[in-house]
This record gives structure tokens, sequence and C-alpha cells, in this order.
């Protein structure tokens, strides 16, 4: 997908972003070249003991020409975090190497016609002095923390910048997960007025919530990884932060989790109003058939072609039988219906 395919509210990220973080919350657009292998960020005399030590953000579209040779030929990195970087299919986790880490994340994909559950990876390496970062498609978070990078409110450590999209991450979910829990309150509105309910669209919103769940449960271990990693690059403070992300993920988790287990209620109650519906319709049928069983009796009993049919030469027979019909049917309606059967 073209880098600028993004939704309209999304900033359009370059294939190539890179900002100088000062240690101070303030950054500075930045060449690729700062963050290759050893290349640093020299810490200004009048930050030194009032700051974090600066470090570098680049962030990669992996389907640009030079992400894969300045990945592999100028990062310095081991070629098995760059096949990690690059990967076609990814899942969240947090690996450690060294003092640094490999870190993917996913959101819910929001772009325009694709569906919500089909989560967009962002790959980042981080350490001391840079995070690099690897993406596919657009993410609205990554575009919320540039957002707040160019007013002014940069990150003043790798881990705080790891907190924070993963807070933006989330923060990105809630909206969804709400959407399905309102999914669910018109499935029950619904019940409650006795309208049918598709099973195959409660079937398709379990199945949203499961493919959510399944990625968002690595998500919060992976962030709970990392809070408890011995990394030399964070703090109590990034640890207190990445923590607090990783509840949030937990919250959301929990709220899927609802989500599940309130349709799987949804579909109990469906499956319970169309055996109560069956049922009753069974019922009509067997209290109808027990009606005209008498009835097709006698009838079948006068109408055998063999001597001695009482009535046979009375013009009235006709008549009498048919009354006497009426009448047995008439005792038993009221039969069926003093034993609640109707």
């Amino acid at each position: 997908m073209a880098p600028t395919d993004a939704p309209p509210d999304t900033p359009r990220l370059p294939p190539v972003l890179c900002f100088a973080m000062d240690g101070r919350g303030a950054a500075e657009p930045a060449r690729l070249e700062m963050a290759a292998e050893d290349a640093g960020l020299p810490v200004r005399p009048e930050t030194k003991g009032k700051a974090r030590p600066p470090f570098v953000w680049v962030h990669l579209h992996r389907g640009d020409p030079q992400t894969r040779p300045w990945l592999e030929n100028e990062s310095g990195l081991d070629p098995v975090l760059v096949t990690a970087l690059l990967a076609e299919d990814t899942r969240p986790r947090c690996t450690v190497h060294g003092d640094g880490a490999i870190i993917i994340l996913r959101g819910v994909n929001l772009m325009e016609g694709a569906q919500l559950e089909d989560m967009v990876s962002v790959r980042l390496w981080v350490e001391r002095s840079r995070v690099i970062g690897v993406w596919v498609r657009p993410l609205r978070a990554v575009g919320d923390l540039v957002g707040a990078i160019e007013r002014g409110l940069a990150p003043v450590s790798p881990g705080e910048l790891v907190a924070k999209l993963a807070q933006r991450l989330a923060d990105r979910m809630e909206p969804t997960v709400a959407e399905l829990h309102d999914n669910i309150d018109d499935f029950e509105d619904a019940l409650l007025d006795g309208e049918e309910v598709g099973r195959g669209a409660l079937a398709d919103l379990r199945r949203r919530a499961i493919r959510l769940r399944r990625h968002i449960g690595p998500q919060r271990d992976a962030l709970t990884t990392l809070g408890i990693e011995d990394l030399s690059w964070l703090n109590e403070q990034d640890r207190s932060r990445i923590r607090e992300a990783a509840d949030k993920t937990t919250r959301i988790l929990e709220e899927l989790e609802v989500v599940r287990e309130r349709a799987g209620v949804v579909q109990d109650q469906i499956m319970e109003a169309r055996a109560e519906k069956m049922n009753r319709y069974t019922l009509l049928l067997s209290v109808v058939a027990a009606i005209f069983l008498p009835l097709g009796l006698l009838t079948g009993l006068l109408g055998i072609n063999v001597g001695g049919i009482p009535g046979e030469a009375n013009p009235w027979a006709f008549a009498i039988v048919t009354g006497l019909l009426f009448v047995i049917a008439g005792f038993q309606v009221a039969l069926f219906r003093a034993m609640k059967l109707f």
C-alpha cells in the first residue's frame, strides 16, 4: 500500500521519517544518517544534568526502495533484527537483544473500506540512542505521535516514545470496542422487541471480537514484558508509562471478552426464542391433530361400504351426524382451552 493511501484525518507519512529528539520534549527533522550505526547525537552542554540523553527516531516504509538496503548495510543491525523488522506477517511481541528490544505492536485498521479487525503492525527496534521503526500501512496512532512532536510535545526518551505510541494505539481501539458494545445493545433491544435477529450478523460480530482479542492479548503481554526487562535506557518513569499503556490495553482486552460473552448470551437467547417458537407451532399442530382424530374416526366408520350403517334410511342422518361432529369438536376445543393448550 502506498504511503499516501491514508485516511483523511491521518497525517500522510513520508516513506522516510526521521526526528532528532533533544531529551527535553523538543525535536527537529533529521537526516537518516543520524540513525546509522554509532552515529550518535552530541549532548549539548546546557542539557547535561537537566534532560535525558538525546535520541533519534526513524520510521521507514517497508515498501520504499531504500528501506531494506539501509537496514541491511547502514543501520548496523543484526540480520535477525532486520528480518524481524521486514517480516511479512508479525504478531505483537517484545524480544530483548542485548541492550535493545524488538517491539511489535498492532493497531486497528481505520482505512476506508477496510475491516477494523484486520490490525496493522508497527515494528520497532529500540535502544538508548535510537528507535528504528518500520511500517507497512499507515496508522493513525503514529500520525498522532508525529502531530504531537510537531507541536513541541516530543518524547524525552525511547521508553516514553514506545509508551506514548502504545497508549495512542489503545486510544484508537476504544471506539471500535465501544461500537461492538453498541451492536450488542442493538441485538438485545431487537430481542426484547420480538424482532428477528440474524445469526449471521451476530456471528460476524463475535468473529470480529475474537480476531481483535487474538492480537490485543499478545500486545498486552509484550508491553508487560518490556516494563519488567532490565534495560539501561528504561528508568522508573518510563516503566510507569509502559505499565499504564499495558493497563489500558488490558482493559480493552477485558471489554472484548465482555463483548464475546454478551454475544454468546444473545446467541443463546436467539436459540431459546427459536426453540420456543418451534415448540409453540408443534403444540398447535398436535392440538389440531387431536381435535380431528376422533372426528376422522367417526367419519371413517360411517363411510365404510358394509351393511348395517346407522341412519342409512333416515333423511336427517347426515345432518344429525354433522351436528354431532360439531358438538364433539366444540367439547374438545373447550377441554383444550381449560388445559391451557391454546
